[in-house]
C-alpha cells in the first residue's frame, strides 16, 4: 500500500506554527552493519534531549540472546542513533556495541537500567496538573490499539501496572507512574479511536499537544507504531509534527513477533518498519532513534530500558 508524499501530510491532527524546517536525510552508498555488537565508522550527530550519562562503562541487562530466532537487522551507519558525548573516531568504535532490533549505540551512560519499583502516582488532564518535583519523564503515546498498556507492564515487569482494556481508547489522562523514585513513565491517550464523544477526543489532543510543548522535564516521547500493518496516515501524521515541533522521539515498534504475511501482497514486519522510516525521513535531520518490540515474546524490554538510561542520565548531568 502506497501512502502519500510526507509533504503533503494531513495536519488535522494537530495545528500549530512550526517551529522548525527540517531537511531530508542525504543517501548515500555507505556499508551496512549488522544492528548487533558492531564497531561504527560515523557519528552522525542528533539534536539530542536534556539527558546525562556517567563515565562508566555501559552495562548490559541480558546477554542480547534472549530472541535467538530474531533476525539481524543490518544497519548504514548514517541510519544509527549515535548518543550524545560518545566516541566513534579512531579507537572509539572498537568494541562499540548497537541494541539488538534497533539502530540505537550504547553509549557511556547506559547504566542503572533496571526496574526495581514503579508505582501508579497520578492521572491529569492539564499539564500544569502534573507532578512538580522535576524527575526527567519518557511519554508513551500511539494509536489506541497499538499496545501501549502491555509495554508498559512488560518493562516493569507487572501485568496490571497499567489497565489493559478490551476497549481501545480507554486512557483519557495524562497517566504518570514513579520508576525507582527517581523517574517517570507516562502513559497518554491513545489517538486513532476512542469510545467517548467526539469534543472529549479533542480535548485530549489539545491538552496532548500541551503536555509535548511546554513539559520541561520531558526527556523524550515514545511513539509506538504498529509493525504487523503497513504505515497509517495517522502515525506519519503524528511522527510528522512531533519532528516539525523538535520534540524528542523514539519510534517503537510494536507486535514484531507477527513475521508472517498474511496476505497474498502483505509484508512482513521489517518492510513495514522501513517503509514508515523512509516515510518519515523528511521530518528529521538525522534517523530518530527505533526499537522492536514484542508483548508477547518481551522482545526489546531490555533495550528501552538501557536506551532511556543512557537518555535519562545524560539529561540529569546536563
Amino acid at each position: 500500500m502506497v501512502l502519500s508524499q510526507l509533504s503533503k501530510l494531513n495536519r488535522s491532527l494537530f495545528t500549530s506554527p512550526i517551529r522548525r524546517s527540517f531537511s531530508v536525510f542525504a543517501k548515500t552508498n555507505k556499508p551496512v552493519i549488522a544492528a548487533t555488537e558492531a564497531s561504527i565508522l560515523t557519528s552522525p550527530s542528533f539534536p539530542a534531549p536534556k539527558s546525562t550519562l556517567t563515565a562508566a562503562e555501559p552495562v548490559s541487562i541480558t546477554d542480547f540472546s534472549e530472541h535467538p530466532e530474531e533476525k539481524q537487522l543490518t544497519i548504514s551507519p548514517e541510519k544509527l542513533f549515535i548518543p550524545p558525548e560518545t566516541d566513534f573516531s579512531g579507537s572509539g568504535a572498537a568494541g562499540t556495541r548497537i541494541l539488538k532490533g534497533s539502530n540505537i549505540v550504547l553509549g557511556r551512560y547506559a547504566r542503572d537500567a533496571q526496574i526495581s519499583e514503579a508505582n501508579f502516582v497520578k492521572s491529569s488532564v492539564r499539564t500544569e496538573d502534573c507532578p512538580s518535583d522535576g524527575l526527567p519523564e519518557f511519554a508513551l503515546v500511539g494509536r489506541s490499539n497499538v499496545g501501549k498498556s502491555s509495554l508498559l507492564n512488560s518493562l516493569v515487569r507487572r501485568k496490571k501496572l497499567a489497565h489493559t482494556s478490551k476497549k481501545p481508547g480507554k486512557t483519557q489522562c495524562i497517566n504518570h507512574f514513579r520508576i525507582n523514585d527517581s523517574w517517570y513513565l507516562v502513559d497518554l491517550p491513545g489517538y486513532g479511536y476512542a469510545s467517548a464523544p467526539r469534543e472529549l477526543r479533542t480535548d485530549w489532543n489539545k491538552f496532548t499537544k500541551d503536555y509535548f510543548l511546554n513539559r520541561s522535564t520531558l526527556v523524550s516521547v515514545f511513539l509506538l507504531i504498529d509493525a504487523s500493518v503497513p504505515a497509517k496516515q495517522i502515525d506519519l501524521d503524528y511522527a510528522g509534527w512531533l519532528g516539525q515541533n523538535q520534540i524528542p522521539m523514539t519510534i517503537i515498534f510494536t507486535k514484531c513477533d507477527k513475521r508472517k504475511k498474511k496476505k497474498k501482497d502483505g509484508k512482513r514486519a521489517e518492510e513495514n518498519m522501513s517503509d514508515f522510516q523512509e516515510l518519515i525521513g523528511g521530518f528529521f535531520h538525522t534517523t530518530p532513534p527505533w526499537i522492536m518490540t514484542s508483548s508477547v515474546t518481551h522482545q526489546g524490554r531490555d533495550e528501552i530500558l538501557l536506551h532511556i538510561a543512557q537518555l535519562r542520565n545524560y539529561w540529569l548531568k546536563h
